[in-house]
């Protein structure tokens, strides 16, 4: 009696793992037993339970090869947009034209985002639209240490786009150490860029921004 008092599920358990013969020697005891199902009141057997399982996993493997399937689909797409987007840049001629070059391109590319873009530090830059003499906005830019994600930022950014948008990204450009301006992406949602969202995507746009504009670094 005194055994059978201190019996336990981990007891149970674990003399169940130590003898896997059990229900070979007792198959009318796995046949009898139910268990409850996860997901109704009535109760089912060990080997309906185990089969439930395994769809459950099959599906939790399907969706996950569904998402990969996706991501992988989704990072092509991205890729061709920016190959495309630095065909044209490279294609360009005329320093004085790429600041418009960068911008049109990024929205071809990306037709769901607003695009503006903001230059300083360049002594050939002719075009007063992408002039950015703002010291505030200067020194904003020259603190981010990687893109900003969020719904504020540099508020008069904002300004730049025809509506105020839901989030921005700021994307700082440097050339030899030092910054020479800022690509702003503006979004309508203000879920679509987010603090904690990772920014390596966007370092790579500005790396590629940040060389191509640095041929307005050098006056003719």
């Amino acid at each position: 009696m005194s055994e059978a008092a201190t019996l336990t599920a981990e007891t149970v358990a674990q003399f169940l793992q130590d003898n896997p013969a059990f229900f070979d020697e007792h198959a009318d005891i796995f046949s009898s037993l139910k268990v409850p199902h996860p997901h109704a009141r009535n109760t089912l057997s060990l080997g309906e339970r185990q089969i439930l399982t395994l769809r459950t996993r099959n599906k939790e493997l399907e969706w996950k090869l569904s998402e990969l399937l996706h991501n992988a689909n989704s990072n092509e797409a991205i890729s061709d947009h920016v190959t495309l987007w630095c065909t044209h840049m490279l294609a360009e001629q005329d320093p004085q034209r790429l600041p418009q070059r960068v911008v049109d391109g990024l929205r071809q590319e990306f037709d769901m985002l607003e695009v503006a873009l903001r230059l300083w530090n360049l002594p050939a830059l002719k075009d007063e639209r992408f002039q950015g003499t703002d010291d505030m906005l200067q020194a904003f830019v020259a603190g981010l240490q990687k893109p900003y994600c969020g719904q504020e930022g540099y508020l008069p950014a904002h300004g730049w786009f025809d509506s105020k948008p839901g989030s921005v990204a700021m994307v700082p450009l440097t050339h030899e150490g030092r910054t020479i301006g800022v690509l702003v992406f503006a979004a309508e949602g203000t879920e679509h860029f987010k603090p904690d969202m990772g920014t390596t995507f966007l370092e790579i746009l500005g790396k590629l921004a940040s060389a191509c504009l640095s041929r307005l670094n050098y006056t003719a």
